[in-house]
């Protein structure tokens, strides 16, 4: 009897590129270069005021192993740009590979980004390698905000085993200025236990601001977080760490804290949406 052939093919990924440029025009921040590719999509909503605020879209719906998004943004001098996702970007399961996002950020003198994505949801065995490289001028301004949920308690969802990399790099006229490396792998449950972890806790973030106003930010900033975290401030830079046992917990502290960092200015209407 004749066996019959089985084919075997291997399951299409997600694939997606985008890239933002600003320029600065009869004193505004004015759209310079637009690209979008695959399903990295980018929305800029009209905002009236002197800044620019964009939306990263991702349209695949989620990322699993294998999936790939690059993101670029430029900031030119004297211009003002925040950033943000239109939802939480959720990593699911991988059954081979690991999903890849990189996002590189460019900003001029006198120019500020703020890098503001929603948080980050992890699913149960999800693979994840992100990675941000940062180039700023001497006098530029720049805020980070990632935030990183393992599972949703309110719906049940808890994180056992998983791969989890984050690479942060940070330059100032060509000199690192700040550089961290966040590492899960394997039984993530169990080492989120550790105190020198997350003491159990399942949502987490860390915020950086560096910029004129960075020192004088950080006793209102320290008020925000309470006993859920920390802040410093050191060579120039203010960074954060907090952690809470849900994503809700966690966005009640980081709503008014990254007003903080904006100098009372609201996070991204997206956030509230």
């Amino acid at each position: 009897m004749q066996q019959s052939s089985v084919e075997h093919y291997a399951p299409q990924r997600a694939r997606g590129s985008g890239r933002l440029v600003t320029k600065a025009f009869d004193g505004r921040t004015r759209l310079d270069e637009f690209f979008q590719e695959g399903c990295a999509k980018i929305r800029l909503p009209e905002t009236f005021s002197p800044e620019m605020e964009a939306i990263l879209i991702n349209t695949s719906g989620g990322l699993t192993g294998g999936d790939v998004i690059d993101w670029s943004v430029a900031a030119a001098a004297s211009t003002r740009l925040s950033v943000a996702t239109q939802a939480n970007e959720k990593i699911y399961k991988a059954s081979s590979g690991t999903a890849s996002v990189s996002t590189h950020i460019t900003v001029g003198d006198n120019a500020s980004v703020h890098w503001l994505p929603q948080e980050t949801i992890l699913f149960d065995r999800a693979s994840l390698s992100r990675r941000l490289d940062v180039d700023l001028a001497e006098s530029a301004e720049f805020l980070a905000v990632e935030a990183v949920l393992l599972g949703r308690r309110a719906m049940g969802e808890a994180v056992a085993n998983g791969f989890f990399r984050d690479r942060w790099r940070v330059r100032r006229n060509a000199q690192l200025i700040h550089a961290e490396e966040m590492r899960f792998e394997g039984e993530i449950a169990q080492m989120a236990q550790a105190a020198a972890v997350l003491s159990g806790q399942v949502a987490f973030a860390t915020l950086f601001h560096t910029g004129p106003l960075s020192e004088s930010m950080l006793p209102k900033l320290r008020e925000c977080i309470g006993n859920a975290g920390g802040a410093s401030y050191w060579n120039g830079k203010l960074i954060a760490r907090i952690a809470a046992p849900t994503g809700f917990d966690l966005r009640k502290i980081l709503v008014p804290a990254i007003s903080v960092l904006r100098n009372g200015a609201p996070v991204p209407k997206v956030w509230h949406i």
